[in-house]
């Protein structure tokens, strides 16, 4: 299944550019993603594991981590953007700065790499 291609494609301008935009970047940081799904969104899983979706809503878009620690550590480098305890919210109009995205991307990825890798130690 494409879950993130088929939800990105459902999508209307100018939602569409900006959500596409943001995971061509984790696709890019973490080559290996696999498209799935994670509480009910189409999302990008990493080594089983749900890492990064963006999904877009009556308030705009929001970027979740699948994290509220990542979440946390990015939102306090942010100002002015509203955010749940598992996601970031933005709209197209004022789109989430590159760097934030990446790091709620790398921080994700981090997490999931400690735990995982401290169960096969």
């Amino acid at each position: 299944m494409a879950e993130v291609t088929e939800y990105v494609a459902s999508l209307a301008e100018p939602e569409r550019a900006v959500v596409a935009g943001l995971l061509d970047r984790a696709r890019a940081l973490v080559p290996d993603v696999e498209e799935g799904t994670s509480y009910g969104m189409a999302a990008y899983r990493y080594r089983g594991r749900p890492l990064v979706t963006v999904s877009v809503g009556p308030r705009g878009c929001t970027a979740y981590p699948f994290s509220s620690d990542v979440v946390a550590a990015v939102l306090a480098t942010l100002d002015g953007f509203d955010a749940t305890k598992g996601g970031i919210r933005f709209t197209a109009d004022r789109p989430l700065p590159p760097e934030a995205f990446d790091a709620l991307v790398t921080g994700r990825r981090a997490e999931i790499d400690a735990a995982l890798d401290r169960t096969r130690g």
